[in-house]
């Protein structure tokens, strides 16, 4: 079973509870490519009652042919917006600020007439590990107020950030759930790096990722790799790992191809690609 919830994902989760009241806004970053499978069940249960902003992150990175069926599947199943972005490349940035304040203007009206004093909205920015939280706050920001990396557990603790003279977002560490019941998720969580690749092992992952590309994006590793996709994921395995010299005295090395595979489908080598398309 593939499971990551170490103690500052529970001190994390207590946080969220209590914060919450604090805030106006729930702003949930998924990433675009698992917009289903980075959804945290823990979150809908501590955040259900906030209005929220849902921003698809990796946008850049993810098959722009499921983008219809995603804003559809939202709109019908919890009647949120969703707004494509992309931090590194600045796409939809500019919006967010406008959708936050268009979801909390029927709120703040409310509180004027009640001759409530005008005060700065608040917003708290929630989400998966490594799912692009800190470069987000940094590119709304425009400079660097958290630190940024390109592995799950980067942001440790909370801190409330202003983004605009009369909005501040507060910041959150990644989280996770207790139990990943859902193996094909956590699978895709890995994949796109939710979980640290040193504490799992690599081998279901890419042999999913490998029947997965099979079944729904036949044609790219033959293209990328020159291997015959109609032969087994091990030949397909042992294959890519000749051509990249992961060979010597006829022993592979299988660790050092999943993790160049794992690679290649990160840094957009392979293509642009969706691990969830069903969304009926």
């Amino acid at each position: 079973m593939i499971n990551w919830y170490p103690g500052h994902m529970a001190k994390t989760k207590k946080q969220l509870q209590e914060n919450i009241k604090l805030v106006d806004l729930v702003i949930e970053l998924l990433d675009a490519r698992i917009p289903i499978s980075s959804q945290n069940p823990l979150i809908d249960e501590l955040t259900k009652n906030k209005p929220r902003l849902v921003l698809l992150t990796k946008s850049s990175m993810a098959d722009p042919r499921y983008n219809s069926q995603i804003e559809k599947h939202f709109l019908n199943k919890q009647s949120t917006k969703v707004l494509f972005i992309d931090s590194i490349q600045s796409i939809n940035i500019n919006k967010i600020y406008s959708f936050a304040q268009e979801i909390l203007k029927e709120k703040f009206e409310k509180e004027k007439l009640k001759g409530m004093k005008t005060r700065n909205a608040r917003a708290m920015i929630v989400g998966i590990p490594n799912v692009g939280k800190s470069t987000l706050i940094n590119k709304l920001s425009q400079k660097k107020v958290t630190n940024v990396g390109d592995k799950p557990g980067v942001t440790k603790s909370l801190q409330w950030i202003r983004i605009a003279k009369d909005f501040d977002l507060l910041d959150t560490p990644g989280i996770l759930w207790p139990k990943l019941d859902d193996q094909e998720a956590a699978k895709k969580l890995v994949l796109t790096g939710a979980i640290k690749d040193e504490i799992i092992r690599l081998e279901e992952s890419i042999f999913y990722f490998i029947d997965f590309m099979k079944a729904n994006y036949a044609g790219l590793l033959n293209k990328k790799y020159e291997v015959d996709e109609k032969t087994t994921n091990l030949e397909i395995i042992e294959e890519i790992a000749k051509k990249r010299g992961f060979f010597t005295n006829k022993d592979f090395d299988y660790e050092k191809t999943y993790i160049a595979i794992l690679n290649d489908f990160r840094n957009l080598r392979i293509g642009r690609i969706s691990l969830d398309i069903n969304y009926e």
